[in-house]
């Protein structure tokens, strides 16, 4: 056929005797002078621009302006864009009915398209270079072709042309869109004035913009960009040669920012206060929701817009198949047509039927609806960002003032506080990520049943009311399904208490053999938790309504704590210029007298006045709590506390505080972090630091609580002397001391003496000596008691010392390994990153697929396999079914359908059995796989060295019991039963329309390898992403934490605005990131979803061309759009899986730890069942270490213990001697000599039975949760008279009494509940009810006051008379009535003899000992 722009089939296409304008096709060539003129004109422009510079991308963000009416002709240019492709579709239909070529019905439109594109991308370029001026050219254009197409317009009305001609309405519409496009180009010469006028308006970009940190730039680029998440490419494409960090994501753009919509919300929250009708409710609180709804609402509204857009366009997919397969069924029927000067014209009826238009259609309706889809998740997603960050700015102001009573008196406790700022407020972001739901569904339901019924009549209605009977069973269904929800986070607190104390009290547990009594006890916690995962998994059909139940518990959670009412109007006096010291008993009022001076206590009555002197600081107090509380953060940040760096005022405080040696031992000295995300220190230590805090302040008034509670007498002196006497009496700060050391109330300038609350005496030292002679009496008796603790900072050092050095030997070695290993591969290093950081885990995957074992992996594949078999089955039976009815509508009409019926009934009834039993396989599979790494975790951990346990952080291995196991338990299962029915579904209808028309496989490769890219790339990011978003997430939710705990001292520093102000960096830091993370997934979204619909225009197309039956054509496009749906699905999943299996990796890391050598060379049957009866013990040649590549910290030690013999070991720190007591457990390697007990050697004997017939008493008193029938007798072995014989020793006998339920009485977390001394001596009461002969007690009396240490070793002369009794001694006045003493010096033996002997030689170390001890 031959090509002629008007035809070679009309003799009368090129005559103009009527006129120029009469003429049909040149009209049409009129229509292209305006696309060619901007083609010619723009071009050059274009290249010129590209040219000069190396790429626009490079161009900073910086100079992006949004011209006026910026989103308007976005929306203008994409609509003329769809209608150009309506008018080459219309042109070339009514050219395929003509005998010759008529290129003017379609050229011109081709060529409208193309300058529409040119259009658009010639205003971007000029929008982001902000070179107006340029924008001339757009103008001309729109004007010429608004002209064109009205005079084209004008001739169809002129000719008579109907209205429903598709050419007419296509040409009304242009003549519409070029009209505003040119109203939007007349309004940007308006505002910004760039040419017919003097005076050009110069504007500045967004603030944002010029701020190099802000990346996330969503919001302020084109709406194309907007759309497809174009300006993310550079992360995700970056993140796949370099890990994205927290510079990648930068800064939030400011209207995203916590505080900006904090303010918003407050101001929406107060104006109801202003709004309200006061006089009427008074009392009435405003409401959270309406400041919400005032806040946050337009972006709903808009969000809600798209949703319901997206919706609409849902169904023009089934309408435009169903046009296509009746097209296909449907003989050719003979249209009507209207020739127009020798040309045809389509109706708008008849174009709609062509089956390539609706091919056509169907893809852009994809198109739109994913787009709107996308936008509405991506609007509310950011709305819920900002709403999380306004209400954690809300609860963090509410929480600076709370009182101290409120969370003392458990009004608010920490729990609660964690509660809001981790699962409830994102319950909110939750919720309004799901609000258009709410509405959407029922608009879906009725168009729905709306298109149902035109199509198969009265049973559509059926079906509605089917759903309509459902939804109260689903109801039910979520109720039931919260429920099981609350009672699995219940077992599951239980289950971590369990094992925090299991790891907490893990010496004393190995020690007593009783590992295994503790593990069953979790098992059997573990066992529920489990019965309570099964029932949620039996209810996994959520609802709309259980999503929305959620949340609007949380917003009442949220709003309750909101209006907490909060008051401390409390001023106090405090006179400047001396030391004041507060002394008295424990308990008598001391720390309240300071908190109220604080403002931190109700004040009944009475006022205090500060001086006028220090209103320059008037609120800033330096304040030390008695209880230590540091910030997650360096300690040089603990100590400078927000203040300006000085470095010779920190080295002397460090000094003054005895800091430096144990800021030596840290790895990165004073730039390590402490804290719960840092090292965690001694009580001592902790202390100093916080005293150092204190006296670094340069403020006027320094309050001490009891500085000198945790540290020994050497350091007391010394922090007398240089941090307090030296350092703060040269500046002359008023300082207010609390303390029981008496001996520094010499250096009081005035003395405050309490009791019961009340001041006792007070006035200087010499005043009290001559009014109450008796009280200055009983003061210079306890002045004269020396502190005995010699030793406890150098066991505080000793302890930080064996945590960091075999950590860093450690650490080093492996440091050189991986050194050796990057100079060997140093010039592959960057591939093999990129290669591990893009592969799949897929041996992690296969550990935990057969930690479910093979059987349940087997039958969840068959069954999946089968499942989709059935359902592919299924809906193929149906397609041949309707295919055959078609054809053969009246022959054997009865037998075929009851066939087909009673088939088809069998296939439904067996895909409905196999979802079910699919279904409960995968959580099967899960659970058990759940099980069984929980109960191989429990036990590795629990039969660990005791060595594992100094080297790991408790933390850490609790992070496994905790995050690692609710990944495993409750994420992986539903993630992989959604990833294979992804997957699968995905297969199936990739295999269907193959099926149906072969030549799709053809087409499917270039979009297998584009999908291919795109999950590759998009895995890598979202790994980061997701990272980044948990990293983030842990400083902030301990910032709130650790302010509620650290409010008095906050407070009294008077830095909640420096608090804040952190608070409002770390949420805008974390909602940086999971901002990125959902743009991200909505990156991978769109283009999955624009690959869907590539998928459906082609198997439309390949089906129309092949033409094989219509029931094969519809079912193939129908799994098309399947493909839509769930190929995103797959990709998000397969992101999810790789992170989730982070959490398998981490098990199994422990689960490769070597544990303690339980068997022995005998069996426990052969070991005398009252061994040791005499207890006798030999020490031969004995060399101890801690581990295999660590020095002997014991050398050769012999030693002979007779039975009964009370046997006193000492020496320094370091000496060796609790390596000796842990010996005698074979808690350490003993790789040369051996200790015999009683005849046998312990290293023959089974761990179990060896700890099992030993005691031991340690320096920390260790109580369990339970009754203290539990915490003496675990095993359950002792009579009640037994018990009450052992309290009775223990001097404990009366107060169990006293105690409600008595040995039954109940003992808190930690045996909170008792005091130090009384926890010590239940210690005491346990190792005698063991009745073992031989006890060790390993410093048992360091930490317990005088009193109790009395009763200890008065039992220990009388109770325990008839046994070996080994003492570890802190105190050296303790062994002196031992009948042997062992001295120690770096694992050596140096003394070995009677105490009364060694005291004989006055040289000896163990005179020395004493003497220094007296």
């Amino acid at each position: 056929m031959r090509l002629a722009f008007c035809g070679n089939d009309n003799a009368s296409a090129y005559n103009i005797s009527a006129g120029v304008l009469r003429n049909v096709c040149f009209v049409d060539a009129l229509n292209l002078v305006p696309h060619v003129f901007l083609l010619f004109i723009t071009f050059p422009i274009l290249f010129i621009g590209w040219g000069s510079q190396s790429s626009k991308v490079q161009i900073h963000h910086n100079t992006w302006l949004h011209f006026p009416g910026h989103n308007l002709r976005w929306i203008l240019t994409f609509t003329l864009l769809f209608v150009h492709v309506c008018e080459i579709a219309e042109g070339i239909v009514s050219d395929t009915q003509m005998k010759s070529r008529h290129l003017h019905l379609f050229l011109p439109a081709i060529m409208g398209f193309v300058a529409a594109t040119v259009s658009i991308v010639y205003y971007h370029n000029i929008e982001t270079s902000n070179f107006p001026k340029l924008l001339l050219a757009l103008f001309l254009y729109w004007v010429m072709a608004f002209v064109t197409k009205t005079i084209k317009l004008v001739r169809y009305c002129q000719d008579g042309v109907p209205f429903s001609q598709l050419r007419f309405c296509i040409t009304g519409i242009m003549v519409i869109l070029y009209g505003l496009l040119m109203a939007v180009e007349i309004n940007v010469i308006r505002v910004r004035r760039y040419v017919f006028f003097m005076n050009p308006q110069k504007v500045k970009p967004p603030e944002d913009l010029q701020d190099l940190g802000v990346r996330f730039l969503q919001p302020f680029v084109n709406l194309l960009s907007k759309a497809t998440y174009w300006w993310m490419n550079t992360l995700i494409i970056s993140a796949h040669k370099k890990p994205v960090d927290l510079k990648a994501i930068g800064k939030l753009p400011i209207a995203m920012r916590a505080l900006t919509n904090y303010v918003c919300l407050k101001e929406a929250y107060e104006e109801q206060k202003v709004t309200r009708d006061v006089a009427d409710q008074p009392n009435r609180s405003p409401s959270i929701w309406l400041a919400m709804y005032s806040a946050f609402g337009r972006p709903i509204l808009l969000s809600s817009t798209f949703r319901y857009l997206a919706d609409l366009l849902g169904f023009a997919g089934p309408l435009c198949i169903s046009g296509i397969v009746q097209a296909g069924s449907e003989m050719p029927k003979e249209q009507p047509s209207l020739q127009y000067f020798g040309t045809f014209i389509s109706f708008s009826e008849e174009f709609l039927r062509n089956v390539y238009v609706l091919a056509v259609l169907l893809f852009l309706a994809l198109i739109l609806q994913r787009t709107f889809l996308q936008a509405s998740y991506y609007v509310t997603t950011e709305t819920g960002i900002n709403l999380r960050g306004a209400l954690l700015a809300m609860i963090y102001n509410k929480i600076l003032r709370l009182s101290t009573s409120n969370l003392s008196m458990g009004e608010m406790t920490l729990g609660q506080i964690n509660n809001l700022v981790a699962i409830e407020t994102n319950q909110l972001m939750w919720f309004l990520f799901l609000c258009p739901n709410l509405w959407a569904m029922p608009v879906q339901i009725i168009m729905g049943v709306i298109l149902l019924y035109n199509l198969l009549g009265v049973s559509a209605l059926v079906g509605a009311a089917v759903i309509v009977l459902l939804a109260p069973i689903q109801y039910f269904i979520a109720t039931k399904l919260a429920e099981a929800q609350k009672s699995t986070l219940d077992y599951s607190t239980e289950r971590l208490k369990k094992t925090n104390e299991i790891l907490k009290g893990i010496k004393l547990l190995k020690l007593y053999a009783w590992e295994h009594i503790f593990c069953t006890s979790v098992e059997e916690t573990r066992m529920k938790e489990l019965t309570s995962l099964k029932t949620f998994a039996l209810h996994t059909s959520l609802s709309i309504f259980m999503n929305a139940a959620i949340p609007i518990a949380a917003v009442l959670a949220v709003r309750n704590f909101v209006c907490l009412f909060v008051c401390f109007n409390v001023f106090i006096v405090i006179i400047i210029g001396q030391m004041t010291m507060i002394v008295g008993q424990v308990g008598c009022g001391k720390s309240s007298l300071l908190l109220a001076i604080l403002g931190e206590m109700q004040t009944l009555e009475g006022k205090v006045h500060w001086s006028k002197y220090v209103s320059r600081n008037r609120y800033s107090v330096a304040y030390a709590a008695q209880k230590p509380w540091l910030l997650n953060a360096t300690v040089e940040e603990n100590i400078i506390f927000g203040s300006p760096f000085n470095k010779q005022r920190y080295k002397a405080v460090t000094d003054a505080c005895s800091l430096q040696p144990d800021i030596d031992l840290l790895p990165f000295g004073d730039q390590t972090e402490i804290g719960e995300r840092g090292i965690n220190l001694s009580g001592g230590q902790r202390q100093r630091i916080c005293v150092a805090r204190a006296l670094y302040q340069n403020t006027n008034i320094v309050f001490l609580d009891d500085p000198f509670s945790a540290l020994d007498i050497h350091l007391s002196d010394h922090l007398m002397q240089e941090g307090i006497l030296k350092f703060l009496q040269e500046d002359k700060r008023t300082l207010v001391l609390v303390t029981h050391k008496l001996q520094y109330l010499p250096h009081a300038d005035w003395i405050i003496a309490m009791k019961d609350g009340m001041v006792l005496r007070e006035g200087t030292l010499k005043d009290i000596q001559n009014k109450d002679v008796e009280l200055y009496e009983h003061w210079k008796t306890l002045m004269n008691r020396q502190d005995q603790e010699l030793e406890k900072t150098t066991l505080e050092r000793k302890t930080l010392r064996r945590a960091m050095y075999p950590r860093e030997s450690k650490s080093q070695l492996e440091d050189e390994d991986e050194e050796e290993e990057e100079e060997e591969d140093e010039d592959d290093n960057m591939s093999t990153v990129l290669r591990l950081r893009t592969k799949m885990p897929w041996r992690t995957c296969w550990r935990y697929l057969t930690s479910g074992g093979f059987f349940l992996l087997f039958l969840m594949i068959f069954s999946k396999l089968l499942k989709h078999s059935v359902i592919v089955a299924i809906d193929y039976w149906l397609a041949t079914w309707t295919s055959m009815d078609n054809e053969n509508e009246l022959r054997n009409a009865a037998d075929a359908k009851s066939t087909k019926v009673a088939v088809f009934s069998i296939l439904s009834g067996a895909g409905i059995v196999l979802c079910l039993i699919t279904s409960l396989t995968v959580e099967w599979m899960g659970l058990t796989a759940a099980k069984n790494l929980h109960h191989n975790l429990l036990n590795k951990i629990i039969l660990g060295p005791i060595r594992f346990f100094d080297m790991t952080p408790l933390g850490l291995i609790l992070n496994r019991f905790s995050a690692d196991t609710n990944i495993i338990d409750q994420h992986i299962p539903p993630t992989l039963e959604s990833l294979t029915r992804s997957t699968l579904l995905c297969l199936s209808a990739i295999g269907m329309i193959s099926y149906a028309t072969p030549w799709f496989l053809v087409a499917l490769v270039p979009l297998g390898i584009a999908f291919y890219f795109i999950q590759k790339y998009f895995r890598v990011a979202s790994k980061d992403l997701q990272e980044l978003d948990d990293s983030t997430q842990l400083p902030l939710l301990c910032h709130f934490s650790e302010t509620a705990e650290g409010l008095t001292t906050i407070r009294a520093f008077r830095h909640e605005a420096r608090f804040k102000q952190r608070m409002l960096e770390l949420t805008d830091t974390n909602n940086i990131a999971y901002l990125f993370l959902s743009a991200a997934n909505r990156w991978l979204e769109v283009r999955t979803d624009y690959l869907g619909a590539c998928i459906v225009l082609t198997a439309a197309v390949t089906s129309i061309t092949e033409g094989p039956n219509s029931g094969l054509v519809g079912l193939g496009l129908l799994y098309a759009l399947t493909i839509t749906n769930y190929l995103n699905w797959v990709v998000r999943n397969l992101a999810d899986l790789e992170v989730q299996m982070g959490a398998v990796k981490k098990v199994h890391s422990f689960l490769n730890m070597e544990s303690e050598n339980y068997d022995g060379y005998l069996d426990s049957s052969q070991v005398p069942k009252d061994w040791p009866q005499e207890g006798e013990i030999k020490i031969e040649n004995l060399c101890v270490r801690y581990e295999n590549n660590l020095k002997p910290v014991l050398k050769h030690v012999k030693a002979y213990i007779k039975p009964g013999q009370k046997v006193g070991i000492c020496g320094r720190t370091g000496s060796g001697k609790s390596s000796l007591s842990l010996a005698f457990f074979r808690m350490v390697d003993i790789f040369d000599g051996r200790i015999v007990i009683d005849g046998i050697d312990i290293s023959k004997l089974p761990l179990h039975t060896l700890r099992s017939r030993l005691s031991i008493i340690l320096q920390d008193p260790i109580l369990f949760s339970g009754s203290i029938r539990f915490n003496l007798d675990p095993e359950c072995k002792c009579t009640d008279d037994r018990l009450w014989e052992a309290l009775e020793i223990a001097q404990l006998k009366n107060m169990v009494k006293s105690l409600p339920g008595g040995l039954d009485a109940m003992v808190t977390e930690g045996g909170e509940n008792f005091s130090v001394g009384q926890r010590q001596l239940f210690c005491l009461a346990r190792a005698f009810v063991r009745k073992s002969s031989i006890l060790i007690m390993d410093e048992a009396t360091a930490s317990i006051d005088m009193a109790t240490e009395n009763i200890l070793q008065k039992v220990v002369m009388t109770a325990f008379a008839d046994r070996t009794v080994v003492t570890i001694a802190h105190r050296v006045h303790t062994i002196l009535t031992a009948d042997l003493v062992i001295v120690m010096k770096r694992g050596n033996i140096l003394e070995y003899d009677t105490p009364e002997n060694l005291l004989s030689q006055e040289d000896g170390i163990f005179a020395s000992f004493v003497r220094a001890d007296m």
